[in-house]
């Protein structure tokens, strides 16, 4: 074998050598790269079920608990017209309309604002106040009809003489928008601990018995031309709304409560 073979022989070995190298280097790159995909998908996995069950807790965070019952001094009449309740004196100047939901956060945080001193102005003759509670938001609970159902048991606790402490304990345990609301024993439950002892507030909220004017009133409401505010460009109604007369209320103004009344007084 002449030296020219030899070294071509030899070549052929080195790479035959170096491409064996590349392909373990490879095998062994690929199986890395498995068991890191494998890894990552199996991380993947794991946050998403604990994403779920997460959700799921929250969504069902209402099951089982009880409405937490609020106290309200309310020395003042408060009582159902219809699918509104009134409260405060009839000898008000200010009548105020206050359209809300039970699950409408805005509301919600309306109420933890000017509740206290809405109550005052009730208290002290100066305003009349007329709730209507509305189901706007009734697809918005899981299962839905949970703004239902609370619109109707508020105006069954005005049947029964204890709505301010029923409207106040709602709104100070308010479910998540689309979660779980509260179901019908936990309403009548509710009741029994603002102090309610009529024997029909039970049948009032299963029943629903004021279903069909709930829902009547808000068919109504949310085309009644004065009540329509521009929300991001589009006009419509939203909760909560206020209005004295045929005018919405801007509460963007702290003192807006204040004004209206010294208005009353000074007209």
């Amino acid at each position: 074998m002449g030296g020219a073979e030899r070294n071509a022989r030899k070549r052929r070995q080195e790479q035959a050598a170096q491409r064996a190298v590349a392909a373990a280097r490879k095998s062994k790159s690929d199986r890395n790269k498995a068991l890191i995909t494998v890894a990552v998908v199996v991380v993947i996995a794991a946050a998403v079920l604990t994403g779920v069950l997460i959700t799921k807790s929250q969504k069902n965070q209402t099951e089982g608990t009880q409405i937490a019952a609020k106290t309200v001094a309310a020395d003042y009449p408060a009582v159902r017209d219809g699918a509104t309740v009134v409260v405060g004196k009839d000898t008000a100047k200010v009548t105020l309309d206050v359209y809300e939901d039970f699950l409408c956060p805005a509301c919600r945080q309306f109420e933890q604002t000017y509740a206290a001193p809405i109550e005052q102005k009730i208290q002290d003759g100066t305003v009349k106040v007329r709730y209507h509670m509305l189901n706007m938001l009734n697809n918005r609970s899981d299962p839905p009809g949970y703004s239902l159902d609370s619109a109707n048991a508020g105006l069954c606790a005005a049947d029964a003489g204890k709505f301010p402490a029923f409207h106040a304990s709602l709104f100070g345990s308010q479910p998540e928008e689309g979660a779980r609301g509260y179901d019908k024993s936990q309403l009548t439950k509710l009741g029994e601990d603002v102090g309610i002892t009529s024997p029909t507030f039970s049948s009032c909220v299963a029943n629903g018995t004021y279903n069909q004017a709930v829902d009547e009133a808000y068919q109504q409401v949310a085309k009644t031309d004065y009540l329509q505010q521009d929300y991001n460009g589009q006009r419509g109604f939203g909760t909560p709304t206020l209005a004295v007369g045929q005018k919405v209320i801007d509460t963007s103004d702290p003192n807006w409560l204040n004004n209206l009344v010294g208005a009353s007084q000074t007209g």
